[in-house]
């Protein structure tokens, strides 16, 4: 099956833009000349790809860049669009601000006289699997667009799509990340990412937070071309991974408890995966299937009764290949073995481990890296407790019904 791809390329247009330019916009007079060509070239881009990106607010984003990088620089819209490659910053040249606002450093400004701020994790990967920020791990469907993030400072929006025709099994294929306006601190911000498409940069070529003051308390890494990249929002003390693993991406995040809670309204304010958890219609009762398959690779040794998996994987060689990324038998290796039965797909062994190594970096509380079971510390009715479905014949009927839903 082709990959689901979005006809919009403005991240190819940004991507160009920014390999043109170097990373260098705060140019000489000398250099104007040919950033005005680099402008008109990423305008030109954006042009071409208009009709399809009408509704990507990514595509809007860079429109408006363009436009006020234009009048920055005085460059004319008529004129050469080669993209010539300018020169890099010298050594030593470097753009950042050491006299930055204290208010632009999370850390330094909100807790100057107290304790150091407690920080929560939450990371979305595989099938796609959820771990909230209250430790909750949660296997869900959510296909379409689901907010993960919606705060006072930031919004975090992922669509997941089918992984084989007629299947429940849905895995991130675009991620957007909005970062607010923040003071003196940050510009408004957009990074967008999709399959194939990883950029190291936000939606208008930057790297940073724009031209306020504190503009590098926002800042992106790329760590591995095309496949993993890290923001740090100094600002609001919170760091972001984001990977490509095989077609799909992986997310996750660490940010204080404050932050997390910054919201205008709480009781009004929505569904927010990553705090509240995925709706329980949305829920898929991973320990239960997780039982069936291994009582159907049982059953399969005596004479199989129930349709083969998509690929060549069973349960003995689904759980022997996680073993060897994931020695320890929590939850990241049960959603291991459980998305190479209903994938075929080895990649999602690898986004289980890389998830794994994300929580490693990122969780405060080095007792919490490991989850053994679903816990059920939300708000009722946001949970499906374990064992929703406990009696195995309704357990082998909704496997069976995955397996005909993928041949």
């Amino acid at each position: 099956l082709p990959a689901v791809t979005s006809p919009c390329k403005i991240l190819k247009c940004n991507s160009e833009f920014w390999a043109a330019t170097s990373g260098s916009h705060h140019l000489g007079t000398e250099e104007a000349p040919e950033f005005c060509t680099a402008l008109r070239a990423y305008a030109h881009c954006t042009r071409r790809t208009a009709r399809t990106c009408r509704g990507d607010l990514a595509y809007h984003s860079a429109v408006h860049g363009i436009e006020d990088l234009m009048v920055q620089h005085n460059c004319s819209k008529d004129g050469p669009t080669s993209q010539p490659r300018l020169r890099t910053l010298a050594p030593g040249d470097s753009q950042e601000r050491s006299d930055s606002p204290e208010i632009c450093h999370y850390e330094k400004s909100f807790h100057k006289h107290s304790a150091a701020p407690n920080y929560t994790h939450c990371g979305l990967f595989g099938d796609p699997h959820l771990r909230t920020f209250t430790d909750t791990f949660q296997t869900c469907k959510v296909q379409g667009a689901w907010p993960l993030i919606d705060n006072n400072y930031l919004n975090v929006q992922v669509t997941n799509t089918p992984v084989l025709p007629g299947s429940t099994a849905t895995a991130t294929s675009k991620l957007t990340i909005i970062f607010k306006s923040f003071q003196e601190c940050v510009d408004q911000k957009v990074y967008q990412a999709e399959m194939d498409e990883l950029p190291a940069a936000f939606a208008d070529g930057s790297k940073n937070g724009g031209d306020k003051h504190g503009a590098n308390s926002l800042k992106i890494t790329e760590k591995v071309s095309g496949q993993h990249i890290e923001i740090q929002a100094k600002y609001i003390g919170t760091t972001i991974v984001v990977r490509q693993v095989g077609r799909y991406l992986t997310f996750a995040v660490r940010m204080p408890e404050e932050v997390v809670n910054a919201v205008e309204d709480r009781d009004s304010q929505g569904l927010y995966l990553c705090l509240r958890g995925c709706p329980l219609n949305q829920q898929i009762d991973f320990q239960t299937i997780r039982s069936a398959q291994a009582t159907e690779g049982r059953a399969r040794r005596k004479g199989p009764s129930l349709p083969a998996p998509p690929e060549a994987f069973t349960y003995e060689t689904a759980t022997a290949k996680c073993r060897e990324k994931l020695p320890v038998e929590d939850l990241y290796f049960q959603s291991c073995v459980f998305d190479l039965l209903t994938t075929g797909d080895v990649n999602f062994m690898l986004a289980a481990y890389y998830a794994f190594e994300d929580v490693k970096m990122l969780h405060s509380n080095k007792d919490k890296l490991h989850l053994y079971e679903r816990t059920r510390d939300l708000a009722p009715g946001n949970t499906a407790p374990l064992g929703t479905f406990p009696t195995l014949w309704v357990a082998l009927l909704c496997l069976s019904q995955c397996w005909f839903g993928l041949l």
